[in-house]
């Protein structure tokens, strides 16, 4: 049996990715009505701050906050410390930062839920769907595939308590395969076919990702660069209703 509208539309995550709240705005003008994730990243809340975080929330949306932490900590706790607050539903972290640094994390989360806020899912970046096996072996120093690095960080933030993972799409099998399938994959790098794919290394159509087992995809410029951007999320929407 397929997927519902709504089921459908709710593991898709838009990425708000803008440089001000006024173009993000316009665009949720567009898909108002449609029970879709937002993906607020780094770019628009260091330029629209919090604030943008809750009135999203209080227009009833799910929010993804996808600052991809990265620090000691002390300081990650207390980073997801204060996003917990903001009543996101889902926010992550880079495994890079390693296991402490992860379930430092999980702790910032658990002291913020004393005041009552809702608990979110706490997700550990992988290898960035840009991330070739030229660069991770010459660039970034990790020897191998980047299969293999992907599932050892998966690994260790399962290990850790978080979950899910960031990963490209076409390592969902094995994310899955390794750490069950209740551990969440969040797949950027989501293209239908025939769209431009910018700087993604790794990519899927929609139908592929979830044919795969994603949980959820990120999909920004297919939708927000589209000349209806409406249009472009309810075709993907259909897509899906119809793997």
């Amino acid at each position: 049996m397929g997927l519902t509208y709504e089921q459908a539309a709710g593991r898709i995550m838009v990425a708000l990715d803008y440089p001000e709240a006024a173009g993000a705005e316009k665009l949720l003008r567009e898909l108002e009505g449609v029970p879709c994730y937002m993906k607020v990243g780094m770019q628009l809340y260091y330029s629209a701050g919090p604030a943008f975080v809750t009135a999203l929330k209080e227009r009833g949306y799910s929010v993804f906050l996808d600052l991809k932490m990265h620090d000691i900590p002390n300081t990650v706790k207390g980073g997801a410390n204060s996003i917990t607050k903001l009543g996101v539903d889902v926010f992550n972290v880079h495994a890079a930062g390693g296991r402490a640094m992860m379930e430092a994390a999980l702790e910032g989360v658990d002291a913020a839920l004393t005041a009552g806020a809702k608990r979110p899912s706490v997700i550990a970046v992988t290898q960035l769907t840009s991330t070739s096996q030229a660069v991770l072996n010459d660039e970034i120093g990790i020897a191998g595939p980047v299969d293999k690095a992907v599932l050892r960080y998966a690994r260790l933030a399962l290990e850790a308590g978080l979950n899910g993972v960031v990963a490209s799409p076409q390592e969902v099998v094995a994310i899955k395969a390794a750490c069950g399938s209740a551990f969440q994959t969040i797949t950027p790098g989501i293209r239908p076919a025939g769209a431009d794919i910018g700087d993604q290394s790794r990519i899927m159509t929609p139908a592929q990702a979830i044919a795969a087992g994603t949980d959820y995809m990120v999909i920004g410029r297919p939708i927000t660069a589209a000349p209806s951007p409406r249009e472009a999320l309810e075709s993907i929407i259909k897509e899906l209703m119809e793997v």
